[in-house]
């Protein structure tokens, strides 16, 4: 025989539908969310608040589904499906309690956890003494003493232990997220709430002051309460969110103690071949002088000493620079001048280059001449001393899309395209050791940006080598 499950449904029935479903909703809310990894102690305990969501709802819908065809159901089946959901009770409200103890022993540090046994035990036995005190209970009577037993014992305290233990959690996690702190807070207070609303009163019962049943006040509060937890789940997404920001900044800090690391060891060997040179220089002309020897050989000995000196001295500032750039004096200029002029500086390098210059017209733009000049004086003895056996240099201008492109290629012996990543680090360089402190590129770098510009090279190992420059035109750095 088939029953239209619809035909007896009241509008209450149908609270009792919503109620069971918004805790079930709780348990595959909770089940559902990815907290692994996680290191909020709350995820270790929010099994168990599924756990009372799931028996829960299935317990709700289970006597749902007794009032609805309990006419057309035999005693003993009634019987049956009536144990069933009483254990259902009984266990939902046992996971509930273990759920607020969990949670206070959190917040106090485990203090309350070791007697979360005998807290238990003590709940039972209540709950024992009030199932026996009527000894000539059975059947359906002692089911429903039992449901009532269970409400008043665990029922009601492990709501208020979920209670308290929200609220009290709610603020150790302020720190990581104001919002969810809230929601937990507020389903902390509904908690308290529906502590009275299933574990004080019995089901069909009418508040006084509130001319509504009891399961509506049951049904509303297990909405809020699966509402505001379900919010509050956002908080292992925050977590996770703060755990990668927190993972990006260890890596942009070990990354600059890298950089650091390299700038030490980087300005260590720069300085000290030149002073090591110019201290054996300075040890080699005194004893000289106290063997009474002179002549060329000691003045000699000391123009080494001078020009060691000299180079540190220029590594010196190459740092300061690199450190500490000047301020900028801009002011509008043509950019083929400050190439001329560099070319001017370092005509005295190009003896075995041949020397092609595509200096087109174009518009000036906004800079400082001394520093560009410095740029492509940079870039211009690189592409030289790429040549020591002589090649071609080609430097060719334009402007393009609102830029001034300024392209120095050279016909050297090029750069690896692992290294083509890594010229513009500071201290880096393909020369030999001494030729070259590696901090002309840099200073370019942040010179050319300083412009609000651009600057790339690209190499053939080999073969050639280009830079492309590109500056803005008609825009003032002020």
């Amino acid at each position: 025989m088939m029953f239209n499950l619809f035909d007896n449904i009241t509008p209450i029935y149908f609270l009792y539908l919503l109620y069971g479903a918004s805790f079930l909703f709780l348990g595959v809310s909770i089940a559902a969310k990815n907290m692994k990894g996680s290191n909020l102690k709350l995820g270790e305990s929010l099994w168990v608040l599924s756990s009372f969501g799931f028996i829960h709802g299935a317990h709700e819908w289970l006597e749902l589904g007794i009032w609805i065809e309990g006419k057309n159901l035999l005693y003993q089946q009634i019987f049956a499906a009536k144990t069933v959901s009483v254990g259902f009770l009984i266990f939902s409200f046992i996971f509930l309690t273990q759920f607020g103890l969990a949670l206070i022993s959190i917040v106090h540090k485990r203090c309350l956890w070791k007697f979360k046994s005998a807290i238990m035990a003590g709940l039972f036995l209540i709950w024992l003494l009030y199932l026996l005190h009527d000894v000539g209970l059975h059947g359906l009577h002692f089911l429903i003493r039992a449901d009532i037993g269970a409400r008043y014992t665990f029922g009601f305290v492990g709501g208020l232990l979920t209670s308290y233990g929200l609220i009290a959690y709610s603020r150790e996690i302020s720190y990581l997220s104001r919002p969810v702190s809230r929601w937990l807070n507020y389903a902390g207070v509904t908690f308290s709430f529906y502590a009275f609303f299933a574990g004080i009163f019995s089901p069909y019962y009418t508040m006084p002051l509130v001319p509504v049943r009891i399961e509506l006040l049951r049904g509303v509060a297990a909405i809020i309460i699966t509402y505001f937890i379900c919010k509050a789940l956002n908080i292992f997404d925050i977590e996770m969110r703060e755990k990668i920001t927190q993972q990006e900044s260890f890596l942009v800090q070990t990354r600059k103690l890298s950089s650091l690391g390299q700038l030490a060891a980087g300005i260590a060997h720069e300085i000290n071949n030149p002073l090591t040179n110019a201290l054996l220089g300075v040890q080699a002309a005194k004893n000289k002088l106290i063997n009474g020897e002179t002549g060329n050989d000691v003045v000699s000995r000391l123009s080494a000493v001078e020009n060691n000196i000299g180079r540190a001295s220029l590594i010196a500032r190459e740092l300061l620079q690199f450190s500490h750039t000047r301020e900028g004096h801009f002011h509008l200029l043509n950019i083929n001048n400050a190439i001329k002029s560099s070319l001017t500086l370092l005509q005295y390098k190009l003896h075995n280059v041949a020397l092609t210059q595509e200096l087109a017209s174009v518009p000036d733009v906004m800079g400082d001449s001394v520093k560009l000049e410095e740029v492509f004086i940079n870039i211009l003895s690189n592409s030289i001393e790429a040549m020591p056996e002589g090649g071609k240099l080609y430097i060719r201008s334009l402007s393009k899309d609102g830029m001034i492109e300024v392209r120095i290629t050279d016909t050297g012996r090029g750069i690896s395209e692992e290294n083509q990543l890594r010229v513009f680090e500071p201290f880096f360089t393909t020369k030999d050791v001494g030729s070259g402190t590696g901090l002309g590129l840099s200073v370019s770098y942040g010179i050319i940006s300083q412009h609000h510009g651009f600057i790339e090279l690209t190499s053939k190992p080999g073969e050639w080598t280009t830079v492309t420059i590109k500056i803005p035109t008609n825009k003032g750095i002020l």
